[in-house]
């Protein structure tokens, strides 16, 4: 699971998550980091940084509300509920509720230091949470830093 290693909600999921009882072991590393860079090179690092992100051991990545379910899917105690939210309603349910924790983070983001705007590429929809484009990047052609 890639986390934003600066966001206090994401090492808060990321802390909540360790200490729970794992079916599929979870290994966290920082999104955008060294680390992630070298294990999934083919990533959009910028997009992990704005959507969580979850990456199989099969190479499988999965992003919003599908991270979620699968993330809970991994855990003992939260499978049931992982199939649950699979269902179309409950992926409605699910989508919601990493839109909410998207627009918290945001609303939150300068209180910890990091405020990221229009300038920074930063772009905030409410119907799909957070967007990265670098500035001078039109498309997704662009070559990660």
């Amino acid at each position: 699971m890639l986390y934003d290693a600066d966001c206090l909600l994401c090492t808060h999921i990321r802390d909540w998550l360790t200490k729970r009882p794992q079916l599929v072991p979870l290994e966290f590393v920082p999104a955008g980091s060294p680390a992630a860079r070298t294990r999934f090179p083919g990533l959009d690092h910028g997009s992990t940084l704005a959507e969580i992100t979850v990456v199989g051991d099969g190479g499988q990545v999965y992003r919003g509300a599908a991270a979620w379910i699968v993330t809970l899917w991994a855990l003992r105690d939260h499978r049931r509920l992982a199939h649950r939210l699979s269902t179309p309603s409950g992926m409605r349910f699910a989508k919601g509720a990493v839109l909410a924790a998207a627009k918290w983070r945001g609303a939150t983001a300068p209180a910890v230091g990091r405020a990221y705007g229009p300038a920074d590429g930063w772009t905030y929809d409410p119907r799909d949470g957070w967007h990265h484009t670098p500035p001078g990047c039109g498309s997704d052609a662009c070559a990660a830093p």
